[in-house]
């Protein structure tokens, strides 16, 4: 039994570090810039955003380099990870509305409980699978998702070329066996303040 949960452990972490590869230069990660719909300029100007956000969010803590993680696209501001009281998620919240060009905060920051081995085995399973199905689709492109997963929750954070893709996506989601609820933060391409040409 234990060499059993062992080698689905070690299976998902090799799934996992197998998600596929993004660009990564001077302006930081995601997704590749000759797929991502954004213009180059939105995309510098989010990496900016996503870089003074993160240096004011290590200034009050440095603890919060691995707890908290955020994610800039097109001026909105994605907030997701681990914190210690419902005061520090305010704090980082407050701070994130102060970035000079933001249009708007999704705060999907928990307040940290025990450590649950198993509860994060599941929850790193769950997101192999998604980013498994949406890499093998035809109809999704993978490079512009990013996903998490707390305690079976998904959260997606990313931009769909068009309805049907999004949609394409919550229904991957969904079907993923174990999932409580599926938040998505995805916007549409025509949503976009300035668009690739």
């Amino acid at each position: 039994m234990k060499i059993k949960i062992l080698l689905i452990i070690l299976t998902c972490f090799l799934i996992y570090g197998c998600t596929g590869v993004s660009s990564k230069g001077i302006f930081g990660t995601g997704v590749s810039v000759a797929f991502d719909p954004r213009s180059v300029g939105t995309q510098i100007d989010d990496s900016i955003m996503q870089k003074n956000l993160s240096a004011k969010i290590l200034l009050i803590d440095k603890k919060y380099l691995l707890s908290v993680n955020s994610k800039v696209l097109d001026g909105r501001i994605f907030l997701m990870g681990k914190v210690d009281s419902p005061e520090e998620k305010l704090k980082i919240t407050k701070i994130a509305w102060e970035t000079k060009g933001a249009r708007s905060v999704r705060n999907d920051i928990k307040i940290k409980d025990k450590f649950d081995f198993k509860q994060s085995a599941k929850d790193i399973l769950i997101t192999s699978q998604l980013r498994t199905a949406m890499i093998l689709s035809k109809n999704i492109k993978s490079a512009n998702y990013q996903i998490d997963t707390y305690k079976n929750k998904i959260y997606i954070y990313g931009i769909a070329h068009n309805s049907d893709e999004k949609n394409e996506v919550l229904k991957e989601a969904k079907q993923i066996l174990d999932v409580k609820d599926v938040i998505a933060s995805i916007l549409l391409v025509d949503n976009l303040r300035v668009q690739k040409n």
